[in-house]
């Protein structure tokens, strides 16, 4: 049945699952950018009325729909390498100049307020698995996509995660072999010297921040004793090697202090190319096909930044349409302009140009979960400048100013571990999980099971402002849980999708988050500044249970036994599992790089199946979980598509990468 205003069943915003929202908004003021961005033309008709279709004889060589991450990284690339080539990019969010709300890394926290323009949040279905919860995911809707808003964690995947892409999944050219030169091209690597696994000439800086709180070392110190089957390290993130403690690098540069995001490193130094144009504020609906051929796109005003009427726009495309609007948005355009399921076109309404089932599918993420702990009042958090105090903000910029130190240049993310368990670890966990560590983990010793970090700062909101608190926070590094995602319209922009993440379907999930809860609050109980746990924010134990949650008066010895937990605690146990799991806002895989036959949306170029033209350039190509946060990979895809595109338009690019892909394509 044809359903043209069918919606998904869940339409409210739940932000409980999410983190901490500042309590105090202040009023954002965008710089002007000498940058060729702009709000595009003034819209004229309503789309909830009639919608007239406006004539934009606009035409391009290429036309990138997103300014996430990829999107810039490829942009950015393309203009440097030929700046005669006309660039269209289409970002539905804002700019993001010079704020220091985008640039002083501490204050992520704001763009997770309800009242937030940066980030769209997009509710699921409710989840028998989450107790008839409704999950929600926030998406970065502002140029640079998540590289704008995120933690600032750098992470990059396991090595075997990207020879995944190239030996399981089939495709030529993505081995671990052939992306470590581009991400070595991305990054200047500011916290050692001589690194094999690391550049050092490359936009993005890479560092261990402005300022090292206490709970890094404290954490460090209890890991070191507590645990001595296994060591630490000087780098988290080395590609080849895991299961180590150690301090956490951040997406900052050492110097300035400020944020390592995408378009303050890929777009805004190109001010002077006339050819690159940044539209933001605009949503690309669907791309145009003639005989399936990608022509060009239409776009409309997204009403948060153009309220009022509206007009459908055009724009045309002489040599490539890109979609990087990212795991959600790629595939809605993509039903929007009639490639998908035929099952699902028909409930929209959307008649079927391109016979694609995999469209939508394979929906993965790291479910994720974050306990906070009370601290002593002389431990320094980041939590005054989580809660929008502008006195503490004000107090520590100019410092930040001055010399890229401080509190503003710090995630609160200071150290943990990829943590792959042993014999005792397995026994704990259960035999739930004996099979897929024998097929998946065993064979891939850098493949973690568990990322784990120490977070100086509380992740939820107790509404109680002005304490101290630190979290110990873990996401799953590859859960068997999928999920999807799926436009609910055929026109309509803003029309709820129909997303179910899939948290917690499968049962082996479950086993590993039990076993993180006790193995992470171990850690916290023994930290010199622990003074307890926040209850509510804990499984309500029984006030009679050895385990209860509550108020300390200081850490428990090194020695302690770990604590031991009854049936009914269990009990408690996945109760408070289901209802807090979520989202660690790594969203990937919904235009999956795979094989057609086997649900694959995009071949190893990049190329829709059957549609000349049209790539798909974000981390909706993923076909694997990585064990990692998603911006190191999101960049990796743009370099690489970079190059392909780059040999297919004949434009040299520098880097010198070019030699590895033409031995291999």
């Amino acid at each position: 049945m044809c359903l043209p205003g069918a919606s998904s069943p869940s339409s409210t915003i739940d932000l409980s699952d999410l983190l901490i929202i500042s309590r105090s908004p202040q009023p954002r003021n965008f710089p002007p950018s000498a940058l060729r961005i702009r709000a595009g033309p003034p819209a004229q008709s309503n789309l909830s009325s009639n919608i007239v279709m406006t004539p934009s004889p606009q035409t391009y060589d290429i036309i990138i729909a997103g300014g996430g991450a990829s999107g810039c990284v490829l942009a950015g690339r393309l203009a440097a390498a030929d700046p005669s080539l006309s660039i269209l990019v289409i970002e539905s969010g804002s700019t993001t100049r010079d704020d220091p709300l985008h640039t002083q890394p501490s204050r992520y926290m704001y763009h997770l307020r309800p009242d937030t323009t940066t980030v769209k949040f997009v509710v699921g279905r409710d989840s028998a698995a989450l107790g008839g919860r409704a999950p929600t995911v926030p998406i970065g809707q502002c140029l640079g996509g998540g590289s704008s808003v995120n933690f600032s964690m750098y992470a990059r995947a396991a090595a075997s995660d990207y020879d995944d892409w190239e030996t399981v999944y089939g495709n030529k050219g993505w081995s671990s072999a052939e992306l470590l030169p581009l991400l070595k091209k991305c990054e200047t690597y500011q916290v050692q010297p001589g690194r094999s696994t690391h550049g050092y000439s490359g936009p993005l800086k890479i560092s261990h921040g402005g300022y090292f709180p206490e709970v890094g070392q404290e954490f460090l110190n209890v890991a070191a004793q507590y645990d001595r089957t296994r060591a630490t390290t000087d780098d988290m993130n080395n590609f080849f090697e895991c299961n180590q403690y150690g301090r956490w690098q951040k997406w900052i540069d050492a110097t300035t202090g400020k944020r390592s995001d995408v378009p303050h490193h890929y777009i805004y130094p190109q001010s002077h190319n006339r050819n690159l144009l940044i539209l933001t504020g605009y949503h690309v609906r669907k791309v145009m096909l003639s005989n399936d051929v990608a022509t060009g796109v239409e776009y409309i005003a997204n009403r948060r930044f153009h309220p009022g009427p509206h007009q459908i726009l055009r724009a045309y495309a002489r040599q490539l349409v890109i979609l990087s609007a990212g795991t959600f948005g790629s595939p809605a355009i993509l039903e929007r302009s009639g490639i998908g399921a035929k099952s699902i076109l028909d409930r929209i309404c959307v008649q079927q140009n391109i016979d694609l089932p995999g469209v939508g599918e394979n929906y993965q993420d790291h479910q994720s979960i974050r306990t906070p702990y009370i601290a002593d009042a002389s431990m320094t958090t980041l939590d005054k400048i989580m809660e929008g105090d502008e006195e503490e903000i004000q107090g520590w910029t100019r410092q930040w100013a001055e010399n890229g130190t401080g509190l503003l240049a710090t995630n609160g993310i200071e150290a943990g571990i990829k943590l792959r368990p042993g014999k005792k670890d397995l026994g704990i966990i259960g035999e739930g999980f004996r099979k897929r560590w024998l097929e998946y983990y065993a064979p891939a010793p850098d493949k973690p099971v568990l990322c784990v970090v120490a977070m100086t700062s509380l992740t939820v909101d107790t509404k109680k402002p002005g304490g101290r608190y630190y979290s110990i926070g873990w996401y799953l590094q590859h859960p068997t849980s999928t999920g999807y995602v799926h436009a609910t319209h055929a026109d309509d922009v803003d029309a709820p999708l129909d997303f179910h993440p899939g948290y917690l379907d499968s049962p082996e999930d479950m086993l590993l988050h039990k076993w993180s809860y006790k193995r992470t609050r171990e850690y916290a109980r023994r930290l010199k500044s622990y003074r307890g746990e926040v209850a509510i924010s804990h499984p309500s134990f029984s006030q009679t249970s050895e385990v209860v949650a509550c108020e300390r008066s200081g850490p428990v010895s090194i020695l302690a036994p770990d604590l031991e937990y009854s049936a009914e605690d269990d009990k408690v146990l996945e109760q408070y599992i289901r209802k807090t799991v979520g989202t660690a806002f790594h969203p990937i895989g919904t235009c999956a790089m795979k094989k057609r036959d086997d649900g694959g949306v995009v071949d190893s170029r990049l190329n829709v199946y059957g549609v000349q033209k049209l790539k798909i350039v974000d981390v909706s190509i993923c076909p694997g979980n990585i064990a990692a946060n998603t911006y190191s990979t999101a960049v990796v895809i743009g370099e690489k598509a970079a190059v392909l595109v780059a040999q297919e338009l004949g434009i040299p690019m520098d880097g010198g990468v070019d030699a590895v892909f033409h031995a291999r394509l």
